[in-house]
């Protein structure tokens, strides 16, 4: 099997759960997915199998749309609702009208600081490795941007805290615990991450997405390469620079952008191209299957 399952992750597996229980039913342990999710978090996770596995870092760069539940008064390390409290407090007081013009504040491209408990490395080693041997590091920044923000449902006051729920729309690399607590700390609250829920990567909706049970009872679609890559030009080549394409040969560029898929006379998909580096007017092998 060739191609991309999307999964509804249920919470408190790690993507790499999620995986695992599918390389049993799939016979293959040529599946990866792609887009982490925080083991608390649920939502869609595209999981690619056989093939498709040589695709998975061009879905990675998708955009993603979140909704998140935050909790004003409270913060953890790890900046969720399963870590250790850092900081509460029992006396939050703000309005509707002064979230709003914050988490407004945040929309566009703005600097973040990525959390202790992630996945990121300095000097070779993980950030959450750091924190688990109580070593103090400093947490690198990087540039992301926030397509859109929004405030949805209303404020639920509860034993002097505050929650509500906001749903964005972010680019690659965007950690929406350090969003969380960047708003607490415009609010000038302590806050973390009550809930997340991943509605879209790319093109990728919830309401497409299987969950394993899904999964085991064969109720499920894959899709297909060429129909995941659907925004990448395609070039259909003859016989004779089809042999030359599946030796890994350095070809005129003959596509438009960047990047384009190779499709064969019988309607196969053999390879994807990119630009030679060294010459626009060449291409050369990004990925062959």
């Amino acid at each position: 099997m060739n191609g991309i399952i999307l999964i509804d992750k249920e919470k408190y597996m790690t993507s790499r759960d999620v995986v695992n229980k599918l390389i049993p039913i799939f016979n293959t342990k040529k599946i990866g997915h792609t887009g982490t999710l925080d083991p608390s978090a649920t939502g869609v996770l595209a999981v690619c199998i056989g093939k498709a596995t040589k695709i998975s870092e061009l879905i990675t760069s998708y955009d993603k749309e979140y909704i998140a539940e935050i909790t004003l008064g409270i913060t953890t390390d790890t900046l969720d609702m399963d870590g250790i409290i850092t900081k509460e407090v029992d006396n939050v007081d703000v309005e509707t009208e002064e979230i709003l013009k914050v988490i407004n504040n945040f929309q566009g491209k703005i600097e973040q600081e990525v959390p202790l408990y992630s996945a990121i490395k300095v000097a070779g080693k993980k950030l959450y490795e750091y924190a688990r041997s109580g070593i103090e590091v400093q947490l690198p920044k990087r540039e992301i941007e926030i397509y859109d923000i929004a405030l949805i449902d209303d404020l639920i006051k509860d034993n002097g805290k505050v929650i509500f729920k906001i749903k964005c729309h972010v680019s690659k690399g965007a950690y929406i615990r350090s969003l969380v607590r960047d708003i607490g700390l415009s609010l000038g609250y302590p806050a973390c991450m009550s809930s997340l829920r991943r509605i879209k990567q790319g093109s990728f909706k919830i309401e497409d997405c299987y969950t394993l049970n899904d999964i085991k009872n064969n109720n499920y679609k894959v899709l297909s390469i060429r129909d995941v890559l659907s925004n990448i030009e395609e070039i259909i080549v003859n016989k004779e620079l089809e042999f030359k394409i599946r030796n890994g040969s350095i070809i005129d560029k003959i596509f438009n952008n960047d990047l384009a898929k190779i499709i064969n006379e019988d309607g196969e998909l053999i390879a994807i191209y990119k630009k030679y580096d060294k010459d626009d007017k060449k291409a050369k092998p990004y990925v062959m299957f």
